[in-house]
């Protein structure tokens, strides 16, 4: 008789059956590409960076956002470790190495640009692509693609110094890419480009944060932010005020909002958009406006009154609060005065 028989058929187990073991196995949370613990950096007695604590996890596209000084640029630069924090720890990857030791994993785009203006595009490339690690040929054919994709491919032959500001901005963005880095730390890099570069590029970091990579990029503009990040982190004089998912923060920020587009008589809408009983506040830009309503405000109310004033509206929507909005609410006063440092561009 088999053992489960025994337990089944003997007269003093007839009614008692094997324990049921439950095994269960966790999986544990991966690593954060970027984690940053307490980092803290000064310039002769500014605080550039003040306890930093931020985690980057693997995939999609997270905005390091702030005001021009607030830290953004020496952030960067510590996880790079072109700067070495006076406290707190930087960790990538989830394993040992800092940024220069793994540069192979990371391309990286500073907000000063590194090209020699009296070389040969291709040849640029070519160069950063060995220094990365990549063989001449393979680095050519690469650079070769990529000039193509972003519009540069007949300038390949051409000097840096012949490109305008923005082409070269292009090509060195190329260069970030070049070697296939699994994380893209991108500063300010839009900056100075029109929209059709802009759109170029922001495409590339889409498409390469849908395949699996990880970007993190600083800006201070709130539009480009809410367009592409999937998470941010909001840092003002040095600390973060802001940090999560982009949809859990606007959630929580809470509130009723409504967007406006003014098709003619804007001027019209100012004393209305002054009244706090029913707008808490207004961010108004002249040919459109995005309003706080009141506590306890109808919209309606709002709506009519706008029409009664006799206001011109093509848009009127009630909606969540824009990333702009709750940049505005969380750092407006900070972001109006810059202290004095001794990196500009922190």
């Amino acid at each position: 008789m088999n053992e489960r028989a025994l337990w089944t058929h003997h007269p003093a187990r007839a009614a008692v059956r094997p324990p049921i073991r439950l095994v269960l196995f966790s999986h544990p949370m991966p690593s954060p590409v970027i984690h940053l613990d307490r980092v803290t950096k000064r310039y002769a007695g500014h605080t550039a960076v003040r306890a930093l604590s931020l985690d980057v996890p693997a995939g999609g596209v997270f905005g390091l956002l702030g005001p021009n000084g607030a830290g953004k640029t020496t952030t960067i630069r510590m996880i790079m470790n072109i700067l070495v924090p006076d406290e707190g720890r930087v960790a990538l990857f989830g394993g040992p190495g800092t940024g220069r030791e793994l540069s192979g994993r990371i391309g990286f785009l500073p907000e000063e640009r590194g090209l020699y203006p009296r070389m040969v595009v291709l040849d640029q490339l070519v160069f950063l692509g060995e220094a990365k690690g990549l063989r001449a040929k393979d680095a050519r054919a690469r650079a070769g693609r990529w000039l193509e994709r972003l519009g540069l491919g007949d300038w390949a032959t051409r000097k840096v110094e012949d490109l305008s500001k923005g082409m070269q901005q292009k090509v060195q963005f190329i260069g970030t890419l070049l070697h296939d880095p699994e994380l893209l730390l991108l500063d300010e890099p839009f900056s100075g480009l029109d929209p059709v570069n802009t759109q170029v590029m922001k495409d590339v970091v889409v498409d390469f944060a849908r395949s699996g990579g990880t970007v993190l990029f600083s800006t201070h503009i709130m539009e480009q932010a809410e367009k592409m990040c999937d998470r941010i982190a909001i840092i003002a004089r040095g600390e973060k005020v802001v940090d999560g998912r982009l949809g859990d923060i606007k959630r929580e920020f809470g509130g009723r909002h409504v967007m406006l587009d003014f098709s003619r008589d804007a001027e019209r809408a100012r004393p209305i958009l002054r009244d706090r009983g029913l707008v808490a506040r207004a961010d108004d830009s002249g040919a459109s406006a995005e309003v706080e309503l009141a506590a306890g405000a109808d919209p309606d109310r709002l709506l009519r009154g706008l029409v009664e004033a006799g206001v011109g509206l093509s848009r009127f929507e009630v909606t969540e609060a824009s990333l702009q909005s709750i940049f505005l609410a969380k750092v407006g006063a900070q972001a109006a005065s810059v202290p004095a440092s001794g990196d500009d561009r922190a």
